[in-house]
């Protein structure tokens, strides 16, 4: 079976259309195959945006919640939603069932069947029914993000209530048939359309498509089934997980109806800024300070990484703001092998006092070199300035 829409975005069914936008920004940014890492990113990106296609236009999404992910996408590779040409007369132009009069009207009818609900296109109401998928928050540091990290996370969720069974009543409590839809679990409106008029079945608003009621209610849940209860879960967070990115536990969302499945949890990761280094994707960077006599005559230095320290060679003449790439000691790829790298961006100190040695020799450096020296001063105000 296909994925949902709903779930595809992470929104509820009833959200509206900045919801569906705000969403679908945010996972195609996530999936985008340009930035993401991830192998599948390029089908998941094509499934985000077909998703925000479908559930952006109001007639689409009237038809897809009518008939379901499956029935949706059939009817789509019929033509069902193309405007196309369709039997020998066309279709109109404002017409979303694509074929047109004539001989093309026994494919229209199916898909017209399947988005009244009227004939073989009825859908039970009773059906079983994937629960609505729910969405928290972790933060984690970066050295978590580097290890990967086993969590510990409360979250405060639906779930189906144990006194009743998420039945909504007693097991002993009396049963009546609905005396809205007659214990059909449905009802029928009529509704004028351009090819006259039809009728559209949806669940009873009464009982929910039960078909039935009864004389008392559980007095855990109030007769819904479902209770609210917080539940500590663990989540592995893998290894070069980004900031803003998101994992899924599968299940542990809210309760699916008439023993449908659990929705899923999602959780978005948040990873707190490193005083030490800075990170673009699986790259980190980081600034260190060198003295003046390091950078002329060179010097093997030690480099902090997240997996300890490293040697690092600092060439003879090495200008300040200079760049060296440390392979492989950046962050791990997400579910990839190796990890980026480690950019040391070297900065050279000017010292705030010398001594009295310090500076003759300093002095006599410039002098070598050609410089004109006037004023002490002025020749380290020229010195910093260098640099």
């Amino acid at each position: 079976m296909s994925e949902d829409f709903y779930d595809v975005l992470g929104v509820s069914r009833d959200a509206d259309e900045d919801e569906i936008k705000k969403a679908y920004r945010k996972k195609a940014a996530e999936y985008h195959p340009d930035v993401s890492d991830e192998p599948d990113a390029e089908e998941k990106f094509k499934k985000v945006k077909k998703a925000k296609e479908v559930l952006s236009d109001d007639e689409k999404r009237q038809a897809y919640d009518q008939m379901g992910h499956d029935r949706f996408e059939q009817a789509e590779k019929r033509g069902g939603f193309d405007g196309g040409p369709g039997g020998p007369g066309g279709a109109g132009r404002g017409n979303p069932f694509g074929g047109g009069g004539g001989g093309g009207m026994g494919g229209m009818g199916d898909i017209f069947n399947e988005f009244f609900g009227g004939g073989g296109g009825r859908r039970n109401p009773n059906r079983p029914r994937q629960g609505s998928n729910l969405r928290t928050s972790m933060e984690i540091d970066l050295e978590d993000a580097y290890e990967g990290v086993t969590k510990q996370i409360t979250v405060r969720r639906p779930e189906r209530c144990d006194a009743c069974d998420g039945e909504g009543h007693p097991p002993g409590a009396d049963v009546n048939t609905c005396p809205e839809c007659n214990g059909q679990g449905q009802v029928t409106q009529v509704q004028q359309t351009p090819f006259g008029r039809v009728q559209q079945s949806q669940t009873c608003p009464r009982c929910n498509g039960d078909g039935q009621q009864y004389s008392e209610t559980c007095d855990q849940c109030g007769g819904d089934g479902i209770v609210q209860r917080e539940a500590t879960l663990k989540v592995d967070v893998p290894a070069g997980i980004a900031d803003g990115q998101t994992l899924q536990m599968e299940r542990e969302g809210a309760p699916g109806e008439n023993g449908g499945p659990n929705g899923d949890l999602l959780i978005e990761v948040s990873v707190r800024e490193h005083p030490d280094y800075e990170r673009d994707g699986s790259d980190l960077f980081y600034r260190t300070a060198l003295s003046f006599p390091q950078v002329v005559f060179g010097d093997k230095i030690e480099v902090p990484t997240l997996d300890g320290s490293v040697e690092m060679d600092v060439p003879e003449g090495t200008q300040s703001g200079e760049t060296f790439r440390l392979r492989g000691k950046g962050m791990p790829h997400l579910r990839r092998r190796g990890n980026g790298d480690l950019f040391v961006k070297v900065q050279v100190v000017t010292p705030d006092s010398l001594n009295a040695e310090q500076r003759e020799a300093l002095k006599e450096f410039a002098e070598a070199g050609g410089e004109e020296v006037t004023v002490e001063k002025g020749f380290f105000e020229r010195i910093k300035s260098s640099f």
